[in-house]
């Protein structure tokens, strides 16, 4: 990928559409509702709230990271979306239970005006739910015809100067790479005799890249990595996914890196989780419970790298429970115990619980996902965006290429990336210069 030349201005209206309108499409909504009129924090915003370090730390240069980039500004946003649920996003905001009746009620107006289009919608990817605003279709093609004419028109009835779209939906059953998925004219094929491997989400992600509108995949479903996919967006849009990484694997990607640093030895990592949201629910079907915990088991192996510390890590027993629980609503628990060996191979233990909140960690996620990935387009920068992988649980990568997920080295990539797009020198940490 080359430095770009230029990065346009960020002049206009950038759409933010959601495929998914849920807790936390609604509660990022509103959250930005709220953040641009000074009403609410919004903590969590690499773009809203980091910095980034320029040149030598005597240099005393960290100016924030919106300050530094041309990203577009929070009153420069209009939200649109998908569901299933013809509800609006204050009535969605308030089922979920998520944001107090306080926040919601300073925003209601602008929420209840903003209502999801019929979403795309197959049982048999998503279990546990039954669609009530569902797309008519004869065939899946007709269906990818029907989103496109929804994103031309969202663009044309809000003035928009682009777009970019967030799936914020729920998980979809596992499936692997097929025949269909393999290039542009088997998938077309493909929507045009309704192929069982084509997932509503793949049909959203064709639809917003055919229509010029950069996607990001908040789900561990195969979407946009798929060699299909890719090759479309490899024309002139960036993409990148896939699962947003929120709670528990968060706290894995921060523990694990700094018991590998130490050569600290693991041998059990068991980790469980209670929720109760409408994902909770999705999840206690076994399908895709399973797309999820191939995306969460995945994570340990790439920071710990069994194979060059096999003493350490050789034996590491790793299991990821999901329990649907709906009396804890959005307010996610999430238990680990880990089993360690320090010096002589004495045992230890460490034991964490953390009482999250689903939505809230996620709204800022989707929120920088969406601005960074519109900066990208604006950049031309196409394809996989690997510099996005601090914010997923399974990084998207370039063919052949594990994923980094130690997320240090992740954030210290992210900020790099976008000193390089800048031009400004790129920060290693060495720092040998200052005792000459």
């Amino acid at each position: 990928m080359q430095q770009p030349k230029e990065i346009r201005s960020a002049k206009g209206k950038l759409g933010i559409l959601l495929p998914g309108m849920g807790a936390v499409g609604t509660t990022f909504i509103a959250g930005c509702l709220l953040a641009r009129r000074g009403l609410a924090p919004p903590v969590g915003s690499l773009t809203q709230m980091g910095t980034i370090r320029l040149g030598k730390r005597t240099d005393n240069r960290t100016p924030l990271i919106k300050e530094f980039l041309p990203l577009a500004s929070l009153d420069d946003l209009v939200f649109g979306g998908w569901d299933l649920f013809p509800d609006n996003a204050f009535q969605a905001a308030t089922t979920a239970e998520v944001l107090s009746t306080e926040h919601l009620s300073l925003v209601k107006d602008e929420l209840e005006a903003i209502k999801p289009m019929p979403a795309v919608f197959f049982p048999e990817y998503v279990k546990r739910l039954r669609g009530e605003n569902v797309k008519p279709g004869n065939n899946k093609w007709e269906l990818a015809e029907a989103v496109r004419e929804d994103i031309r028109r969202f663009k044309k009835d809000n003035n928009l100067d682009r777009a970019v779209a967030v799936w914020c939906g729920s998980t979809e059953v596992h499936h692997e790479v097929a025949d269909v998925h393999t290039s542009i004219a088997k998938f077309e094929a493909g929507l045009k005799n309704s192929d069982p491997g084509i997932s509503p989400s793949m049909i959203y992600a064709y639809a917003c890249l055919m229509e010029d509108v950069g996607y990001c995949n908040g789900a561990p479903n195969l979407t946009v990595d798929t060699p299909a996919i890719q090759e479309l967006a490899k024309r002139n849009l960036p993409i990148s996914g896939k699962d947003f990484k929120t709670g528990q694997t968060l706290m894995k990607t921060v523990i694990a890196p700094g018991l590998r640093q130490r050569m600290l030895g693991i041998r059990g990592w068991f980790s469980t989780n209670i929720l109760g949201n409408r994902d909770g629910e999705v999840l206690d079907d076994p399908d895709s419970f399973k797309s999820k915990e191939v995306s969460k088991l995945g994570v340990l192996e790439t920071i710990l790298q069994p194979e060059l510390h096999p003493t350490l890590y050789g034996n590491m027993y790793h299991k990821v429970r999901i329990e649907y629980y709906p009396p804890r609503g959005d307010q996610k628990e999430g238990w680990d115990n880990l089993d360690i060996f320090g010096w002589l191979g004495y045992p230890m233990q460490i034991k964490i619980d953390f009482l999250c909140r689903d939505s809230i960690l996620a709204a800022p996620i989707v929120l920088d996902l969406a601005l960074f990935t519109d900066l990208a387009q604006r950049a031309g920068m196409s394809g996989i965006q690997e510099w996005l992988s601090f914010y997923y649980k399974s990084p998207m990568t370039a063919p052949g290429l594990y994923p980094e997920n130690d997320l240090f080295v992740q954030g210290m990539k992210l900020k790099n990336v976008l000193r390089w797009m800048k031009g400004e020198e790129l920060i290693t940490h060495v720092g040998m210069e200052y005792y000459d």
